[in-house]
């Protein structure tokens, strides 16, 4: 995958709180810090994300994306 972000952040997914239409995505990213994605029920779904899973976040100057 090519993505243009520069700032891209590799951990690993450690909770996922689901929520009705959008949850909260927990990834360590190492050194005691965890960052905290905001992203749609339907992502969570269409990325098959399961706490554990090594993804990359990737973020822009308003948002953080994950991509796997």
């Amino acid at each position: 995958m090519k993505i243009s972000a520069r700032n891209q952040l590799k951990g690993k997914i450690v909770e996922i709180h689901e929520g009705p239409i959008s949850g909260t995505v927990s990834i360590d990213i190492g050194g005691g810090n965890v960052l905290f994605a905001h992203i749609t029920e339907q992502s969570v779904k269409d990325l098959e994300l399961k706490v554990g899973d090594a993804v990359t976040a990737l973020i822009t100057s308003s948002s953080i994306l994950v991509g796997k």
